[in-house]
């Protein structure tokens, strides 16, 4: 490397900020995904023998998929080529892919092929992938922030080995962050800033788990609180407000299957009724950017199946919320949803109206339809009473007690049970008391 080469590299990487100059260098410096990268863990293994075949990696930004896939191309004996799907084409694709065929046909020397952002690239341009996976011409790595089982083909699902990257632990930025402090070379080590321990657990608290967000913030408070004291001449200090003030406000990752892992989350709370989780998750969904009428629906729909008649009330609840945020918007109408929620939350539950209805929906579709029994059938037209439509029924009213022992089904079939929870107890009184008035003989006493 001549002069001009050299002086043109350095110029390069110190324009690289914090977090792309500290990328950890091998598997040992590499934090978190101790799942499948710790001790005799599969890919650890896969690694150090070089047996990396066609993966992805699966996880949110600032975990280390890229991080990783450059520790691989070190370590292997195959050519490294890396496309962004955002920035490619079928074009790009076809013609990295014609390379890999000639280099392996000529030299006898396979391609580990990296594409970042795999998501971006279309069911063509996935398609177009698979004859050199599965030919083994192209060793794939892909990484995507996305679920693949969403956003990727199954074809190529199957021929991947599937690695989903956890948010990294605080602990492991709090190291990170240290290391980064401490290195003169690549990291902050050259400035003499006095850092404040409660100023690095702030940004690894509000990075969640994003390595290269808190390294580059760090970065950005260091170089500010340098800035400022040169003026002063007082000592640099980087402590929490200094760390505040370095950080923007977090954009929360809201993709397709965050947004029905949330929604599932906030179901399951008021389920489980523990409002404070269903507080959360609302707040975190409200947050991203949510459309309030989903949550209203969502709120809406747990009254009827999760509480139902324990508690009738719930469905009135929810239903005014649902109209509220209708009316209000937002941010209003966080108040309503969240009492709402709340409300729901805590709750007696039954689900006892979803079981009827889904078992009766069964029989109707799986079981011979039942006819209306005639005595039910709509007498009010003409020609009715010539059939005899409506004959012999009852009216309910016409009974002191406002019922009468008749027959609505034409067989014998259950499909409420209501629990012992709640507002159903009386009703399973009620239905009890029904059930023995069917049963009784004309000869028994009456009921008391």
């Amino acid at each position: 490397m001549g002069l001009f080469d050299r002086q043109e590299a350095e110029n390069l990487d110190r324009a690289k900020p914090l977090a792309a100059r500290m990328r950890p260098q091998t598997l040992e410096e590499f934090a978190g995904q101790q799942h499948f990268l710790g001790q005799e863990k599969l890919l650890a293994r896969m690694i150090q023998a070089d047996r990396v075949s066609s993966v992805i990696f699966y996880g949110p930004p600032g975990t280390g998929k890229t991080s990783l896939a450059e520790i691989i191309a070190q370590q292997t004996q195959s050519k490294f080529v890396r496309l962004n799907a955002a920035a490619s084409g079928v074009k790009d694709l076809r013609q990295a892919l014609e390379e890999a065929r000639e280099r392996l046909a000529t030299g006898g020397t396979t391609t580990l092929l990296f594409v970042d952002e795999l998501h971006h690239f279309n069911k063509v341009q996935q398609d177009v992938l698979l004859p050199d996976v599965e030919a083994g011409i192209v060793r794939l790595i892909g990484a995507t922030t996305a679920n693949p089982f969403f956003s990727l083909v199954a074809p190529l699902i199957s021929r991947s080995q599937i690695f989903e990257f956890l948010p990294l632990t605080s602990t492991d930025i709090i190291r990170l962050l240290n290391i980064a402090l401490a290195d003169r070379e690549r990291g902050l080590g050259q400035f003499e800033v006095e850092v404040n321990d409660d100023a690095l657990e702030f940004l690894a608290e509000v990075s969640d788990g994003d390595a290269r967000r808190a390294l580059n913030a760090l970065e950005v408070g260091i170089l500010s609180v340098l800035e400022s004291h040169s003026v002063s001449g007082e000592r640099p200090l980087f402590d929490k407000n200094s760390a505040q003030e370095s950080i923007q406000k977090k954009a929360l990752r809201y993709d397709d299957d965050t947004h029905y892992d949330a929604a599932s989350a906030l179901i399951k709370s008021m389920r489980g009724s523990d409002p404070d989780a269903a507080v959360y998750w609302l707040a975190r969904m409200i947050e991203a950017g949510e459309d309030p009428r989903f949550l209203a629906r969502r709120i809406v729909i747990a009254a009827a199946e999760d509480v139902g008649n324990a508690d009738p009330n719930a469905l009135v609840v929810a239903n005014a919320a649902a109209q509220a945020t209708e009316l209000v918007g937002l941010p209003e109408c966080r108040i309503p949803l969240a009492q709402a929620a709340i409300y729901v939350a805590m709750a007696p539950k039954s689900n006892s109206a979803i079981t009827a209805i889904d078992q009766a929906l069964s029989d109707v579709r799986n079981r011979r339809v039942l006819p209306v029994p005639v005595h039910l059938q709509d007498k009010h037209y003409s020609g009715a009473k010539r059939l005899g439509h409506g004959d012999g029924y009852q009216y309910a009213h016409n009974s002191d007690e406002g019922w009468v022992d008749q027959d609505y089904l034409g067989v014998e079939r259950e499909y409420y049970h209501p629990v012992a929870r709640g507002f159903e107890i009386e009703l399973q009184k009620r239905l009890s008391k029904i059930h023995q008035r069917r049963t009784k003989s004309p000869n028994d006493p009456p009921n008391d």
